[in-house]
This record gives structure tokens, C-alpha cells and sequence, in this order.
């Protein structure tokens, strides 16, 4: 995989669990930059990226909290709470 696909794929991951774990609202207009940056970054740095993808797809109807797997478990969870 490319580092432009490994970045789309990433992108769209990272995009799916702010919006199933409800950390989307809270984000938008309270994150900054660097927030963002630490975010994709641990995104990227992940190998976990296929067991992501299975827990996403089995929890289309929303969740509570990222799961264990996810670097950003933390980070989302504030953004949740900004929400």
C-alpha cells in the first residue's frame, strides 16, 4: 500500500469512529490543529488498522467509546466530552 493510500484509508477510519463513538460534534469547532495532527499521527502509526475496520463495521449503530484497540481512545473520549 501506498502512503497516499495508507493515508485515505487512515483518513476515512479515523472519520468513522468520531462519528460512531459521537466524538465528531465535539471536535468540530473545539479541536485545534495540533489536536488534529496528534490524532492522524497515532492513526497512522497504527498496525491495528483491519481490527478497526471489523469493530466499525460492527458497531454501525454507535457506540459508547473507541475501543481498546484505538491510540486516539483517550483523545476521542475528550472530544466527547466537549460535545
Amino acid at each position: 500500500m501506498s502512503w497516499m493510500d495508507r493515508l485515505n484509508e487512515r483518513a476515512e477510519l479515523m472519520g468513522r469512529m468520531m462519528r460512531t463513538i459521537g466524538a465528531m460534534q465535539g471536535a468540530h469547532g473545539h479541536v485545534g490543529a495540533s489536536e488534529i495532527r496528534l490524532a492522524a499521527s497515532r492513526c497512522m502509526g497504527c498496525d491495528r488498522s483491519e481490527d478497526c475496520r471489523h469493530w466499525l463495521d460492527a458497531h454501525q449503530d454507535g457506540a459508547e467509546a473507541a475501543p481498546e484497540l484505538c491510540p486516539n481512545q483517550d483523545l476521542f473520549k475528550t472530544w466527547q466530552s466537549r460535545g
